[in-house]
């Protein structure tokens, strides 16, 4: 484990917090606060150690002006405050003198939040090239190094990488207990494991796939994941989501006949169709037509996971099972959300996806752990480390918190 922050001397420090706060705004509105409250633990801990604190975080994709408009952090800060009850201040400027000046008149338990540090992408793309000036500059305003930031760390930028290189530093009470139960719960499961893989991408989730398939008992695939297997398998898919990388395709063929046992692909489907939005059709998946789309898994699909789920002891869970954002496609990801719930195994929820349909569909207090981080997540199980953390020092004394 890496030094964590309660076996890092914090007290009486000017403490620069990376956090991930790259949250949904509609409108202003903060639709999900999760990740803003999940911090809550860390920021307490410093304020009762009397650090000044000066947080840092991105917001969306900044790559015009114009996007700066709809991805400031302002509001943000507003809600933080409320969580906290007290003032969070906040900085429109994020790299400047007049920054530097207003940092020196910060008080002991003061917080100062800094706008998205990807504004300064535009037009150089400082923040995402670990720009070394703006790595400097932003270590020079503090003395410690608190990355809290899970779901951004799988990035090298100069927020989440470039600061540990010049200042002591640790990881936050969020980057701990998710690299733990990560740990705890997936890459060093109770089995039966089975892993459940699904969502709208395919080949950003290779590697993960090859990393799990070793370990799991079962891979059950949905979505994308499963279209391509089929693919692999000379099924049509229609207009479905799946990989079209032919070297992609290859690789899965052979992993699947390795590993034949362990995959489990649908049996049925709810389709739509690429020429008429109202049409939907109960089909099994070899008959699946040239104008079909793939959106949802059928009964059968579901018993026969359903059978798998019900003798595991730990289920990881990365996507949903069909397009549940549409309730015309949402009876898959529902239904297993229940049988998940039902069953006595251990579930674990990793990805954004994954975890935005737990929440929106009613069962964030049911599953066992929902990892914070999407990329991030599937990145720490593919290969167990994070860049963005490759600068902190392993801990001598490893505290393990109470999860």
């Amino acid at each position: 484990m890496k030094q964590t922050l309660q076996n890092t001397n914090v007290s009486n420090q000017t403490v620069i917090l990376r956090v991930d706060y790259n949250v949904p705004i509609k409108n202003g509105i903060i639709l999900d606060d999760t990740k803003i409250r999940e911090t809550k633990e860390t920021i307490d801990y410093l304020l009762k150690e009397n650090c000044k604190i000066i947080i840092l975080s991105h917001l969306g994709k900044v790559k015009t002006e114009a996007d700066k408009k709809k991805n400031s952090l302002e509001p943000i800060a507003k809600r933080l405050k409320e969580i906290l009850n007290q003032e969070v201040y906040f900085s429109k400027e994020n790299f400047s003198l007049e920054l530097k000046l207003r940092v020196q008149k910060l008080k002991p338990k003061e917080i100062l939040m800094l706008e998205n540090t990807r504004f300064l992408d535009v037009p150089n793309k400082l923040e995402s090239k670990c720009e070394l000036q703006l790595s400097e500059f932003w270590a020079n305003l503090g003395t410690v190094f608190v990355n809290d930031a899970f779901g951004a760390s799988h990035r090298k930028h100069a927020s989440t990488y470039g600061i540990s290189k010049y200042l002591p530093s640790c990881i936050g009470f969020l980057m701990q207990k998710e690299i733990e139960n990560l740990k705890k719960y997936v890459i060093q499961p109770d089995h039966p494991f089975v892993v459940v893989m699904s969502g709208a991408k395919f080949d950003d989730k290779l590697m993960l796939m090859e990393k799990l398939i070793e370990k799991c008992d079962y891979l059950l695939c949905g979505g994308a994941i499963a279209n391509t297997c089929l693919k692999a398998l000379d099924f049509s898919v229609g207009q479905s989501l799946a990989s079209i990388d032919y070297f992609v395709i290859e690789r899965v063929k052979k992993i699947m006949l390795k590993y034949k046992e362990k995959f489990v692909l649908p049996l049925d489907a709810i389709v739509g169709s690429t020429y008429d939005e109202n049409y939907v059709k109960y089909k099994r998946i070899d008959k699946i037509e040239d104008n079909d789309v793939i959106l949802d898994v059928g009964i059968k699909t579901l018993e026969k996971f359903k059978k798998i789920i019900d003798s595991s002891k730990t289920v990881f869970l990365n996507g949903t099972l069909g397009m549940y954002e549409n309730q015309k496609f949402a009876n898959g990801t529902k239904e297993f959300f229940r049988i998940l719930k039902e069953s006595k195994a251990k579930v674990i929820v990793g990805g954004g996806d994954s975890a935005s349909a737990v929440r929106k569909l009613g069962y964030q207090d049911d599953f066992t752990y929902i990892s914070s981080g999407g990329g991030a997540t599937l990145e720490y199980l593919s290969t167990e480390n994070l860049i963005a953390l490759e600068n902190i020092k392993e801990g001598v004394e490893i505290e393990t918190l109470d999860l």
